[in-house]
C-alpha cells in the first residue's frame, strides 16, 4: 500500500502542476506562485501519503525580509514534507534536469526559480553570487538544498559553498530547515508514511561577513543542522 500511496501522490503532483499552469501563465515569473503551488502540493500529498509532519520553530522563518533557506535533501518527496514552509517571494535553486519533468519543469521555469547546470559546476558559485541581486533588489528569499544531492535518509551530507557565498554577498540571514531522516518509511497495513518531524532553526546573520568567512559559516551551519537532524531522527549520540 505504501507504493500505491506514493504513486498516487506523484500523479497528484503532475495534475496539480498542469492545472497551476493557468496561474503561472496569468502572472509569469511571479515568485509568490511558488509558495502557493508548493504549499498546496505539500498539504494535499501528505494527506494522500497519510503522513504527519510535526513542525518545531515555525516562528523562526522570516516572513518580512529575504533570507537564504538551507534545507537537507533526502529524496524527491521532500517537496511534500517542506513545500508549505516557503515564506513570501521564495524561489528555489534546482538542477537543469528538472525542466524535463512534464508540467513540473514548466512551472519551475515560470516561477523564476534559479536553474543550475551541473556540467558547468565551475560557474555555480558565480551564479549564486549573481542571485544576491535578486535578494537585495527584488526582495526574494532563496531555498537551497546545500548538499547538492540526495542523502536518501543517511544523515546530513557535505555542503557546497554556493549558498553561503550568496548569503554573505547579499548580507542576508541563513535560515536552516532540518528534516528528520525518513526515506520512505511506512507504517501499518494501509502503508501510511511515518511521521517526519521538521525543525526550523533561528536565522544566522551574515552582516559584516566576507568571503573569507564562508568556510567557517558553512561549518557552523552544518554542525547545527546535523545535530538537529540527529535529534529529530532519534539518533543523537549514536555512532
Amino acid at each position: 500500500m505504501g507504493v500505491v500511496r506514493k504513486i498516487l501522490a506523484w500523479l497528484s503532483v503532475a495534475v496539480i502542476c498542469l492545472l497551476s499552469l493557468v496561474l503561472y501563465l496569468a502572472r509569469p515569473f511571479n515568485p509568490d506562485n511558488n509558495r502557493l503551488l508548493a504549499g498546496f502540493i505539500a498539504r494535499f500529498c501528505r494527506r494522500v501519503l497519510g503522513m504527519q509532519r510535526p513542525l518545531y520553530g515555525a516562528e523562526n522563518m522570516p516572513q518580512d525580509r529575504p533570507t537564504v533557506i538551507v534545507a537537507n535533501h533526502q529524496e524527491n518527496d521532500d517537496l511534500m514534507v517542506v513545500g508549505d514552509l516557503l515564506p513570501p517571494r521564495t524561489v528555489a535553486v534546482g538542477k537543469s534536469a528538472l525542466l524535463w519533468i512534464p508540467f513540473f519543469g514548466q512551472v519551475f521555469w515560470l516561477g523564476d526559480n534559479i536553474i543550475l547546470n551541473r556540467s558547468q559546476s565551475h560557474k555555480a558559485v558565480a551564479i549564486m553570487k549573481a542571485t544576491s541581486d535578486a535578494i537585495n533588489k527584488d526582495r526574494k528569499s532563496i531555498w537551497v538544498f546545500a548538499e547538492g544531492t540526495r542523502s536518501r535518509g543517511r544523515g546530513l551530507g557535505r555542503f557546497k559553498k554556493g549558498a553561503f557565498h550568496m548569503a554573505i554577498t547579499a548580507g542576508a540571514p541563513i535560515t536552516m530547515v532540518c528534516v528528520a531522516n525518513y526515506h520512505g518509511k511506512t507504517e501499518g497495513l494501509c502503508g501510511r508514511r511515518g511521521a517526519v518531524p521538521v525543525r526550523i532553526l533561528p536565522p544566522i546573520e551574515t552582516t559584516g561577513l566576507t568571503n573569507a568567512d564562508v568556510t567557517d559559516l558553512m561549518e557552523r551551519c552544518h554542525k547545527q543542522m546535523a545535530e538537529a537532524v540527529d535529534e529529530l531522527s532519534g539518533t543523537a549520540g549514536t555512532a
